[in-house]
């Protein structure tokens, strides 16, 4: 009997190691696909880093690594290189959200553009009849659902991805915990077995956030202003530094109270600034997601939605809109932000989700939110 192949993502981490030990073991056919979507030479700020061996960029590290895997569990690997994709579809979008002051996800777009597009083609060339990832989330029955580790469920992520894109998709990971993962790597001793989780902007990595996007937003110095005093308070270094309940990096002082970012005013050039965590500006109970993806054919007005990754199930109430966006109502949430990802759920099914446009309390939109 002909065996299934399938296509793994690898990416030099625990996980996508684990997925195809996983996989090969249930009897796929197996082939390795690295993708680079990065040129790391381009502003290398990781030169130096005391904890990166003989000063191999991340990226080139994470190709050694999953190298290495494939030879240990006996699985060739391929390389593909997306750079110039990566940067039309994903941080060209970054940056144009970043210049509108909203706040953006880069990995759920380099989820839709890259991961379940670029590679699938890639995939293809190489006789894939399912692609795989080590993403924490479940295929059931055609849905999309959270993963049993809820910890780590990662469906936030995948929420723009279309029925298509999921339709020959396999999760190794749904059923299983991180513990676990990690003791399976451990027993096949796997070099990623305790490799820590990547973390930074998809692809890019870990860098000093600031140092990295001056080489591409300039830097507009403003005032910080006490939204209920009119107060200024200081100077911030750059409105795209800054994200809706974001309390760290404000250097002011004399304040009673922990400071919260509540606002931007990109016309003025103003950080809308609040004391308690408490404070009203902070809550909204709507919004309008624009940029609507639903991966299956249900469309319940009753739902639950996250606007933010981990953060807790909100019940949430639909109306659908006649220009193709979703006017979405919840009792009173913190910190909802334009150009973040709001996801929809029906008990564990992920249906998709969609971009923030607009944020409302009482039926009006908030004015210091963009």
């Amino acid at each position: 009997m002909n065996k299934k192949t399938v296509v793994v993502g690898m990416s030099g981490g625990v996980d996508s190691s684990v997925s195809a030990i996983l996989l090969k073991e249930q009897g796929y056919n197996v082939i390795g696909l690295f993708m680079r979507n990065w040129d790391s030479s381009i502003n290398n700020d990781f030169l130096g880093n005391p904890n990166l061996d003989n000063n191999i960029c991340p990226q080139e590290q994470d190709y050694n690594d999953a190298l290495e895997v494939c030879k240990q569990i006996g699985i060739p690997l391929h390389r593909v290189d997306f750079v110039k994709e990566y940067w039309d579809f994903v941080f060209k979008y970054f940056l144009d959200e970043l210049k509108k002051g909203r706040t953006p996800n880069p990995d759920i777009m380099c989820n839709k553009y890259i991961k379940f597009d670029c590679f699938v083609r890639e995939a293809e060339k190489l006789g894939a009849d399912y692609i795989a990832t080590g993403h924490y989330a479940k295929m059931e029955d055609g849905y999309l659902k959270r993963s049993h580790d809820q910890n780590k469920d990662q469906t936030y992520f995948l929420s723009q991805l279309s029925k298509k894109q999921l339709s020959n998709v396999i999760f190794p990971l749904g059923d299983i915990d991180k513990p676990e993962v990690r003791k399976i790597a451990l027993e096949h001793g796997l070099l990623t077995a305790k490799k820590k989780d990547s973390t930074g902007i998809c692809f890019i990595g870990e860098r000093n956030f600031k140092n990295f996007l001056k080489n591409y937003l300039p830097n507009q110095e403003g005032d910080i202003i006490n939204i209920e005093t009119n107060e200024k308070l200081g100077k911030h270094i750059g409105l795209m530094y800054y994200t809706i309940g974001q309390r760290k990096g404000l250097e002011v002082g004399g304040t009673k109270d922990k400071l919260f970012v509540v606002g931007k005013d990109l016309n003025k050039n103003v950080l809308y600034v609040c004391e308690g965590e408490d404070n009203k500006y902070l809550l909204s109970d709507s919004c309008i997601i624009e940029d609507v993806n639903f991966n299956c054919d249900l469309r319940p007005t009753e739902v639950t939605c996250k606007f933010r990754y981990r953060q807790e199930d909100n019940p949430a109430t639909l109306e659908y809109l006649d220009d193709g966006n979703i006017l979405v109502k919840y009792s009173d949430v913190k910190s909802v932000t334009p150009g973040q990802a709001c996801v929809l759920y029906s008990d564990d099914i992920c249906l998709g989700g969609g971009i923030i446009k607009e944020v409302r309390k009482d039926n009006k939109k908030l004015w210091y939110l963009l």
